[in-house]
């Protein structure tokens, strides 16, 4: 096996990160002796003029991957644990030598890899702090003059003077975070580590990766397609050491997801790709890297229109059932198809059972456009205490009556599905991504991803 050819290199320009046909051999050896011949007999065969025999097997961690990174770009890398995330991050950072290929980069480079990497267990947490600061670049008077601000960041109290052997997961997480959001890196670099934080650092983080996404470039790693698809543009996804997709964050999780589950199915059911019909002339439907413009704001507040966009969704099917119609329906008296956020309103799916269903799932989930899930439901809580067969040839409705909430300017993408099964298992027969698109267009202020209607707002002054 050659030697790592593609050391750490620069780029320069508006590139933050440059990968060239990156790869990485591990030799896997299935005796420990094996090891030891390996070391030994193919030199010695090779001075007797004998083709060398290998006692190693080869295993690919990563095979030809090549991609850049822009300059203030966040990209997500996604992918099955064992699909070489953990390996490409190494490589981007240098803690791992190439087999094959080579790794540009332009600045500084800080990462949150796995659990504990780059601390000594039986360091103190301010040893620490400064033994991994002086690893990222930063001199003893830099790390002196941020060690109290690294320090009110973990949050860690008197634990800073212990060995982190005697650390929480959370605490590990807590103070290696807590170094590199302070080293002012170029490129940051985060795994799934944020996953074991509690809910009131994880935010401390994502607070501080927003403010970082204006001024730095972001590897962002993580199974949560919802925080991807929300903090990325961008992602990659890896299977078995390669790029099987690399795009726009909701196309390439919209196939992850596809393809995760007929990993779970197995050869039960295939699941087949649904292809959109060609959209009608002037449809812009999450089509464009830019939020939809061209709306504009009146004074009657809010305003939300629906398109049924079914014939055009793309998903996937087994063929046991099928979709047949998606509507949002009024339940008061107003225009046609113009809803205002905050009224009863009624989600209507029509599905067809091409085979039996023994425990038909009809649901939905309302998007953004970024693909988070803002809100959705399905019939599991009713057939969950009521039988619901439907035979081959029959056809089936559920209707989910809830209020609409008020939502913020933009596009909305109503995701439906039939399945059978239950909660622990279900097999989903036909997906539609966007089979109805909501467009809203609003005068008043929003907070958040959704709007509550508020009955009353009072600012009163003591006298």
């Amino acid at each position: 096996m050659d030697g790592g050819e593609g050391q750490a290199q620069s780029v320069t320009g508006d590139i933050a990160i440059r990968v060239q046909n990156l790869s990485k051999c591990y030799q896997l050896y299935d005796r420990p002796e094996d090891r030891l011949k390996q070391v030994i007999y193919p030199r010695l065969q090779r001075f007797l003029r004998k083709d060398p025999k290998s006692y190693a097997r080869e295993f690919w961690a990563l095979r030809d991957v090549t991609f850049e990174v822009k300059k203030g770009e966040t990209i997500g890398i996604i992918g099955r644990n064992g699909s070489g995330k953990s390996t490409l991050l190494q490589l981007l950072c240098g803690t791992l030598t190439p087999t094959h290929g080579a790794v540009a980069t332009n600045g500084r480079v800080a990462a949150l890899l796995e659990l504990g990497a780059g601390f000594n267990p039986e360091f103190t947490g301010r040893e620490n702090v400064y033994m991994n600061g002086a690893l990222l670049g930063l001199s003893r008077q830099e790390i002196n003059s941020r060690f109290d601000d690294i320090a009110a960041f973990a949050d860690i109290g008197q634990f800073i003077d212990q060995p982190v052997k005697t650390y929480s997961s959370g605490m590990y997480v807590r103070l290696a975070f807590s170094v590199i959001a302070h080293v002012d890196a170029d490129v940051l670099v985060v795994d799934e580590a944020l996953s074991v934080g509690d809910a009131v650092f994880t935010q401390k983080c994502m607070r501080f990766i927003r403010s970082y996404q204006e001024r730095g470039t972001l590897i962002f790693v993580s199974h949560d397609m919802s925080a991807v698809q929300n903090l990325c543009k961008r992602s990659i996804w890896l299977d078995k050491g390669q790029i099987r997709g690399i795009g726009l964050s909701k196309k390439v999780g919209e196939a992850y997801l596809q393809y995760t589950l007929q990993e779970i199915y197995d050869e039960e059911v295939e699941l087949r790709p649904v292809t959109a019909i060609a959209s009608p002339s002037g449809l812009s439907v999450f089509s464009s890297e830019k939020e939809c413009t061209g709306i504009v704001a009146i004074d009657y507040g809010s305003m939300a229109s629906v398109l049924d966009h079914s014939t055009h969704a793309t998903g996937w099917k087994t063929g046991a059932a099928d979709i047949v119609s998606v509507s949002l329906e009024k339940l008061w008296s107003g225009p046609s198809g113009v809803f205002a956020g905050g009224e009863k309103v009624c989600m209507v799916i029509h599905a067809k059972a091409n085979e039996a269903l023994d425990s038909p799932i009809l649901g939905f989930l309302v998007r953004d456009r970024l693909g988070q899930d803002l809100f959705g439901e399905n019939t599991l809580p009713f057939t969950e205490k009521t039988s619901c067969p439907v035979k081959q040839g029959q056809q089936f409705t559920a209707e989910f009556f809830f209020t609409l909430p008020m939502l913020p300017n933009g596009q909305y993408a109503v995701m439906v599905s039939v399945a059978n099964g239950n909660l622990q298992y279900n097999v989903q027969h036909h997906w539609l991504h966007d089979a109805l698109i909501v467009t809203v267009s609003s005068s008043k202020v929003r907070w958040g991803l959704v709007g509550v209607p508020f009955e009353r707002v009072v600012l009163s002054v003591e006298k």
